[in-house]
């Protein structure tokens, strides 16, 4: 349940239940920017890790609660090593949003920002000769002249060193081009014995296709140069990666800490009549405005009016108003 390096959470939703697996059981609901983590409040060994990666849809669907009865739920369908799962995410707190919004906007963060993390082939990352550079993506080192040797005769081209990624273009076709995460490195090496002289080696974790890249780099004496730039990065990189998710809510939860405040304390003063009307006359003189008669705090409105004539009253006025009426 611990996060992984690089891993942030955005929103941890409490009173959420396991609708499909746990029906009937209150837990809480953590979003990191790689996750969703569901724990059991009765039993932490209860538990779920849901990877974005594994998710091949999301809706929202109406689903039985034992707590909530029918109501609005997430659902989720993922699949991992070829097997299928359903998950269903019920929020027990009624007129909440938090629940669809968080996990909607992380998952689609998240896919849009693949390439701080997947191996990219033929990708549209290159614009006039130049890599188009991620959000928090800096150029390390770029070298020309370098040989992709997955062809026979090989292709010359540009190789670029970033702090997230290598990239590698041809000069004379943009569009056939390569990107590596340092997340999807195996090694770094350079082979000696090859008919191309001493060429560097990048092999890619099987996950991402279990890759074998090949380089030559010219003039030969800099490619010691660019192994241990690209190894030093890499364990810079895997000491605290970035995944390019950032996401920020308005309607996140604050902590309790932060939304304590200050009790103020309340005066009323009660003043009678007589002052009523002293404070009337001094608001009507000071708007400028002239009056008919002079204005009187009415005790049965609780509002300022103007002085009824000939001593009459509100009360014996509203009776006279409702017997012409009928």
């Amino acid at each position: 349940m611990r996060t992984f390096p690089g891993e942030i959470e955005v929103d941890n939703i409490n009173s959420v239940e396991d609708t499909k697996g746990n029906n009937g059981e209150r837990g809480a609901l953590l979003a990191t920017n790689l996750r969703l983590i569901w724990c059991s409040h009765k039993s932490p060994k209860t538990n779920l890790s849901i990877g974005y990666n594994c998710i091949v849809n999301m809706n929202i669907r109406y689903a039985e609660s034992r707590l909530r009865g029918s109501t609005e739920a997430l659902y989720l369908i993922c699949r991992f090593d070829n097997t299928r799962f359903e998950f269903i995410f019920t929020s027990l707190v009624r007129q909440s949003p938090r629940l669809f919004t968080t996990v909607q906007s992380v998952y689609k963060s998240y896919g849009t920002t693949k390439l701080y993390r997947d191996l990219k082939l033929r990708g549209a990352i290159i614009e006039d000769k130049k890599l188009i550079l991620l959000p928090g993506e800096k150029i390390s080192n770029q070298h020309k002249g370098v040989w992709n040797l997955s062809s026979e005769q090989g292709n010359l081209g540009v190789f670029i060193i970033t702090n997230i990624r290598i990239v590698w273009f041809a000069e004379l076709a943009e569009n056939f081009n390569v990107s590596v995460p340092y997340l999807q490195i195996k090694s770094i090496k350079v082979k000696t014995r090859t008919r191309f002289g001493r060429v560097l080696v990048v092999d890619t974790v099987s996950r991402s296709g279990g890759y074998v890249l090949g380089f030559r780099v010219d003039p030969p004496e800099l490619l010691d140069h660019i192994v241990n730039e690209m190894i030093s990065l890499k364990q810079i990189f895997s000491k605290k990666p970035y995944f390019g998710i950032e996401t920020e809510f308005k309607n996140r939860q604050i902590p309790l800490n932060e939304r304590k405040m200050e009790q103020l304390k309340e005066t009323t003063n009660i003043v009678d009549d007589d002052e009523h009307n002293n404070i009337i006359n001094i608001y009507c003189n000071d708007n400028g405005k002239s009056y008919d008669r002079e204005a009187m705090y009415d005790t049965n409105l609780g509002l300022a009016v103007e002085k009824p004539r000939n001593g009459q009253t509100t009360i014996t006025l509203w009776k006279i108003q409702s017997t012409l009426r009928e």
